[in-house]
């Protein structure tokens, strides 16, 4: 779950992280209020959208009274900054900065560990500073059971080519936001510019939090910050049914059980909708897991057949712990639920391979579903997919 800036910036708050102060608005009057209330010389108007180039796209404006906030303001709501409508705004402190810095802990799963980077020059693209100086970026992976320590903060201020001053004042917030990292569960903790300010404080000025949907159930008052208005309605009613579902830009609708299986599905569906004309992509990941039921399948067709992008759906099942029969059952059933509620079904064609495979083909035969088809193999079966949404 990807966090709005001004909900990073009350976690690190939470955590001790130098912040300056800030006051969220959703109208010009309140967004005055707001400065009114932090009274200062100067005031940072910024949108709140989960994407990158706010200051670029105008998101971003200075203002030096409460009633230029005001006007800021009403120039920045309702803008479009790439494809995201400004609905929110943070009226924040203003601060003289002397320098700009970046730094983040994020997960390194190629070497399963965390990954802390650092670099002098904040305030830039990161991606392009990677690419372009990659001296400049320095990268330091570090054990979760250590965690990040004195010693390896001091290291990384060190690389990055800070003096002793200065690391001595950045490897306590070094370590403050890792306690962000850590003890909120997060993916990414990141701050882009942290900034050390004319009278040499050290403040991180924007934040980007990235929380792990895993760990909700350590955290209740993580669901307070998940933007329920903003997310896919699909996706939200994959959740409400306790689906792995995650929603894509394509035509034909995907199925199967095991991550691993679905997403090679995914790339068998991909390259198989290359042969037609409309090029069809999967419309969706959905993994079903080991519950392959009536109850499971049927909602899980709900949620695809509910996707008006949806021309065909392909089904792509290998038979371990939940036999075949099982799963043809529950395509069966889940078809007859779905009929029953008035939902209108799409063309289906279903592969079914391993434990008990003959006898789910049979129970599919038998069934005569004249929506659904067979396929032996999973290219087969992709690409007849593929030509279904194509035909459509």
């Amino acid at each position: 779950m990807d966090l709005y800036e001004y909900q990073a910036r009350d976690l690190f708050s939470a955590h001790d992280v130098p912040v300056l102060q800030g006051i969220v608005a959703t109208n010009p009057e309140q967004a005055k209020q707001a400065a009114e209330k932090i009274n200062s010389d100067l005031f940072v108007v910024k949108a709140q959208v989960k994407t990158g180039g706010r200051g670029k796209a105008g998101g971003v404006k200075l203002a030096k009274s409460p009633a230029e906030v005001a006007e800021k303001a009403e120039e920045i709501l309702g803008l479009d900054i790439k494809g995201h409508t400004v609905k929110t705004i943070m009226v924040a402190e203003g601060a003289d900065i002397a320098e700009e810095y970046y730094f983040s802990i994020l997960l390194d799963r190629t070497k399963r560990r965390y990954l802390a980077m650092c670099s002098k020059e904040g305030g830039v693209e990161i991606e392009t500073l990677a690419a372009e100086q990659p001296e400049k970026l320095v990268r330091k992976n570090f054990s979760p059971l250590s965690g990040l320590t004195n010693d390896i903060a001091r290291d990384i201020a060190k690389e990055a080519g800070f003096s002793d001053e200065e690391t001595e004042q950045l490897v306590p917030v070094f370590r403050k936001l890792y306690e962000v990292y850590e003890q909120e569960d997060a993916q990414l903790v990141e701050v882009n510019p942290l900034v050390k300010t004319d009278d040499g404080r050290i403040i991180a000025l924007d934040g980007k939090v990235s929380l792990d949907d895993n760990a909700l159930f350590r955290h209740g008052d993580h669901a307070n910050l998940e933007d329920v208005e903003a997310a896919d309605p699909l996706e939200r009613r994959a959740k409400e049914l306790d689906l792995n579902y995650v929603k894509l830009d394509g035509s034909v609708g995907v199925i199967g059980n095991g991550a691993g299986l679905v997403m090679s599905t995914l790339d068998v569906t991909a390259y198989a909708g290359e042969e037609f004309g409309s090029k069809p992509k999967p419309a969706n990941f959905l993994d079903i897991g080991g519950g392959a039921n009536a109850k499971v399948m049927a909602n899980g067709l709900e949620v695809i057949f509910s996707d008006e992008q949806v021309k065909s759906v392909f089904v792509n099942v290998f038979g371990g712990i939940t036999a075949c029969d099982e799963v043809a059952n529950g395509i069966v059933q889940a078809n007859k639920i779905l009929a029953d509620q008035g939902i209108q079904a799409k063309p289906m064609v279903v592969r079914l391979d391993g434990n008990n495979a003959e006898l789910g083909r049979k129970i599919l035969s038998e069934a005569d579903l004249a929506h659904v088809e067979q396929a032996s193999t999973m290219d087969e079966a992709a690409r007849r997919a593929a030509e279904l949404a194509d035909q459509a």
